[in-house]
């Protein structure tokens, strides 16, 4: 057993923010990478029309609408430790972006906006960390506006993200007489003062009942925190680190991403409790990230990161092993093997090439079309890394070419844009058109956008009625070819070949499902 690579693991932090849209992730993704001393200032995200970019959303419809469409990964080093962040986007049309995203990831901060409460998209993501075990944290945000009370909130977040919580900081007023916030985990005061760009003074105490609190806060807010301390200890739990790993416990803390506030405390309490890198199960065995031998998954992949150069970065999450430029490493899906010149890193929109990578890390492979989401790169063995499905879509439109000049551009651009898992791509077999099916309604216009913007092609949508696209198989051939013919102007087949029944309605898949035994309906694309 190596002891650098052990060393190197235990100082990865790679971690998601999630977040209902507009509960803040971006602006903490952006003060995090400020204490990292990856950017230097941080931008104010206002409003949309004014904004200034934040580092890490990069397409030009992002910053047009202010929101994350596609997850970027930004890293930074912060005391001795290495932190890989995946900013995810909070936009439920890129639902799927996101499920992928958490399967490279070992923990997640989740941030809820404390006027809201618990959303639900936070709802969804929560579900699929619990199939996981993955540990969370809760960020509770924006106490410099009016929102609910704090005890409220911890109810909530138990009861809508059924999780036991604790909380690590505590937050004295909020809105506009917010003073800042008692640190249980560390004991200390951090005090309040609005800005942008400075960080708040923190004062330590050993005890809460010293006068000094009263000095600092006003007798009338330091009585009212004690008897909130006093309350906390009678019905939480002492916080136990195990039971946070275990992904049965979240620890909480309240602060204002906007003004820098409460971001420190949990950034510091964040290293030294969150997980390093964890085993991976792959469907031959579990995979340790303490192994000789290299492995890795391409979660994600992402055509056009530089507008200049027509190219797609697959992003690997590293597993096992160490990661080195210009090795020979077997890709098993072609089995072939294949080295790698300019892997990246990433610090928002800068990458630089890196030599080598440990597990936890997420290196960027320029890919020219070798590259599918779930692929699996490894020093030789051959292992299927599991878990990242595509859903069955829920909206359908024919996708028509514009310009008929720009028919080759067309293709290639919606080639490399369902690679980058941006929706899925069905040829019907009955008259040839081509359909795409996204999760949510904005997939469409990003396409079409990507699609002028970054290829020169045009497209148009043209409306289709459909009810879901379910993959098909039988052990049958002939049920399958009988299944097949009857059923003509209804099949289609995916990006991969493979068979896909498109209903138009329930009733319609239902009779189906009743009239052919022998044929299987699936409705994710891992069967």
């Amino acid at each position: 057993m190596n002891e650098d690579l052990k060393k190197e693991i235990e100082k990865r932090r790679t971690f998601a923010i999630i977040s209902h849209p507009d509960a803040g992730k971006t602006t903490l993704t952006e003060k995090l990478l400020l204490f990292g001393g990856a950017i230097h200032v941080a931008g104010a995200v206002k409003s949309n029309k004014i904004k200034k970019t934040a580092t890490s959303d990069w397409m030009e419809i992002e910053k047009q609408r202010g929101i994350s469409v596609a997850t970027s990964v930004m890293g930074f080093d912060y005391d001795d430790y290495k932190i890989n962040i995946l900013d995810t986007p909070g936009h439920q049309d890129f639902a799927e972006d996101t499920f992928r995203t958490l399967t490279a990831v070992d923990s997640v901060i989740i941030v809820v906006d404390v006027a809201k409460g618990v959303e639900t998209q936070t709802r969804r993501l929560m579900e699929v960390c619990r199939m996981r075990n993955t540990p969370v944290i809760i960020f509770v945000n924006k106490l410099d506006r009016e929102g609910r009370d704090p005890f409220d909130i911890l109810d909530e977040l138990e009861n809508e993200l059924k999780i036991k919580v604790v909380p690590l900081t505590w937050p004295i007023n909020i809105g506009a007489k917010f003073k800042g916030v008692y640190n249980i985990y560390e004991h200390g005061l951090d005090l309040f003062t609005p800005s942008k760009q400075t960080i708040s003074e923190r004062v330590e105490i050993d005890d809460v009942n010293s006068p000094l609190v009263d000095e600092l806060i006003g007798e009338a807010d330091a009585g009212k925190l004690r008897e909130d301390l006093e309350l906390i200890e009678g019905v939480y739990p002492e916080f136990n680190v195990e039971e946070y790993l275990e992904g049965k416990v979240a620890p909480v803390f309240f602060g204002s991403a906007l003004n820098t506030f409460g971001v420190k405390e949990l950034l510091d309490c964040f290293v030294k409790i969150a997980p390093s890198p964890r085993p991976v199960s792959a469907e031959e065995r579990t995979v340790n990230p303490e192994e000789d031998d290299f492995s890795g998954f391409v979660f994600k992949i992402h055509a056009n990161m530089d507008p200049n150069h027509r190219s797609c970065i697959a992003f690997v999450k590293v597993c096992s092993g160490k990661f080195e430029r210009n090795v020979g490493y077997k890709h098993v899906r072609s089995d072939k093997v294949m080295k790698f010149a300019a892997p990246t890193a990433f610090m928002a929109q800068k990458k630089s090439v890196v030599e080598e990578a440990y597990p936890g890390d997420i290196v960027g492979i320029p890919d020219t079309g070798n590259f599918k989401i779930g692929d699996t790169l490894t020093s030789g063995e051959n292992i299927h890394f599991k878990g990242l499905p595509s859903f069955s879509p829920e909206m359908f439109k024919y996708i028509e070419n514009a310009d008929p000049m720009k028919s080759k551009q067309l293709e290639k651009g919606i080639k490399q844009l369902m690679d980058e898992g941006v929706a899925q791509l069905f040829t019907s077999t009955f008259n040839g058109r081509k359909i795409i099916g996204t999760v949510g309604q904005l997939q469409f216009e990003v396409i079409q956008y990507r699609l002028l913007h970054e290829y020169g092609a045009q497209c148009r949508w043209e409306p289709m009625s459909m009810y879901k696209a379910c993959w098909i198989e039988s052990d049958d051939p002939q049920a399958l070819e009988a299944f097949k013919k009857r059923k003509h102007q209804f099949m289609a087949t995916d990006k991969d070949g493979r068979d896909v029944f498109m209903a138009d309605s329930n009733y319609v898949l239902q009779m189906a499902q009743n009239d052919f035994p022998k044929i299987k309906f699936h409705f994710s694309s891992e069967f």
